[in-house]
């Protein structure tokens, strides 16, 4: 499998995590594991919104066929898309059923042999909405340094009803969620690079290596350890990882 990632176009910088292309030489199905993000997807069937997971989506992948997308960053594409993050959420919808109208002109763009990633920034550049608040910035910040919900929610100033009001809309489930997904991503990559499963669980704000265990099969599926052997590479790499599979 050919999977690379790529800085965005410098115009998305801040919004957008990174741009990825991926091709590989036979079918197979890979799981795309939890991670916090919304993609905007290009693929033999079409232009595609991904929406925030909260367990392994399965992708079947086609030989010979090449796919394209950009990662946004945790909240950012529902705010430009316009469309609440918790409407998408484990689920891959048409860009057509959201946005007909962009969706007509990119297709048109792809059928006269556009490069995808280009027909992608172009569509962000041109969707209706508004960067997402600062505040829900900060959100993510907090909660993937490990601050806890209450914290949260009061450090910005928001009662505990608006603060899940904002993340359901933002990233498609609740602070509490979020921040375990966030939590999540960080041991994955950590498993990623060989950082023993002790160390993981440490180093990544579990309560113990049990816990680290318990996320890890309730996101991705599998054993720690199972993890880190994909990494050798039978599961793909956490979103944001810049590196090729």
């Amino acid at each position: 499998m050919s999977y690379r990632e790529a800085p965005p176009p410098s115009p998305l910088r801040g919004e957008v995590e990174c741009a990825w292309t991926s091709e590989v030489s036979a079918a197979q199905v890979r799981d795309v594991l939890p991670d916090g993000c919304m993609d905007l997807v290009w693929t033999s069937t079409g232009l595609l919104v991904a929406g925030p997971d909260t367990a392994p989506h399965a992708a079947r992948l086609d030989p010979g066929v090449p796919s394209a997308g950009l990662r946004f960053a945790p909240g950012r594409l529902p705010a430009l898309l316009g469309v609440p993050a918790a409407a998408v959420r484990d689920q891959r919808v048409p860009l057509a059923e959201l946005r007909p109208a962009l969706a007509r002109r990119a297709t048109a763009r792809l059928e006269h042999g556009a490069d995808p990633v280009a027909v992608l920034a172009g569509i962000t550049a041109a969707l209706p909405g508004h960067p997402a608040e600062a505040g829900l910035r900060a959100v993510v910040a907090r909660l993937d340094a490990g601050g806890s919900v209450a914290d949260t929610a009061d450090r910005l100033g928001w009662t505990a009803r608006s603060l899940h009001r904002r993340c359901l809309t933002a990233f498609g489930y609740g602070p509490a969620v979020l921040r375990r997904v966030l939590r999540f991503r960080r041991a994955a990559g950590l498993l990623y690079a060989d950082v023993p499963i002790a160390e993981v669980a440490a180093v990544a704000g579990y309560a113990d290596q049990p816990h680290l265990s318990r996320e890890v099969r309730a996101f991705a599926g599998v054993a720690p350890s199972q993890l880190a052997s994909g990494a050798k590479r039978s599961t793909p790499l956490p979103s944001g990882s810049f590196t090729t599979a």
